[in-house]
């Protein structure tokens, strides 16, 4: 096998590497969303809302750079988990807010006693190398963004 070759295989694969990493977080995840019955996107958009409450959805869909046709899903399960509730903006009714029910807020706490620990020790790393990681696929992301943005306008 030749020096191409070789560098085509998928283990040698950077992006092999970002995806099945990917789901190796799901799978770490899973049991503990399990015991506020969310799945990993939905613990996402509680995440923004746990920030900051009463967020428009285009607010919450630029946060996670979700379309409103994926994000719209999500909302609607979480409010029949009694997660959050969906009010049109008295202002501007085009525009929906979204907000944590009580049954929302108190998720917090569970997410910051059992969710973030369990994490931490699945990873098996330090908080500095956590952050490094973290700072270098959201700039390797960006990268791909603009260079996807640049492809297409070019076309």
């Amino acid at each position: 096998m030749d020096t191409l070759e070789k560098a085509l295989t998928v283990d040698r694969q950077l992006c092999f590497a970002v995806y099945s990493a990917a789901h190796a977080f799901n799978r770490a995840y899973k049991p503990l969303l399990d015991k506020l019955g969310l799945t990993y996107p939905q613990y996402l958009v509680m995440m923004v809302l746990w920030e900051k409450n009463g967020l428009p959805v285009k607010d919450i869909g630029a946060k996670l750079n979700l379309d409103s046709g994926t994000l719209s899903p999500l909302l609607k399960r979480l409010e029949k988990l009694g997660m959050i509730s969906r009010i049109r903006d008295a202002n501007d009714e085009r525009q929906v807010v979204v907000g944590l029910t009580e049954q929302g807020k108190a998720a917090h706490k569970t997410a910051l006693d059992s969710i973030a620990p369990g994490i931490f020790t699945s990873l098996g790393c330090g908080t500095g190398e956590i952050s490094d990681l973290r700072d270098r696929l959201v700039k390797l992301r960006k990268t791909l963004d603009q260079s996807a943005c640049h492809s297409a306008n070019a076309g």
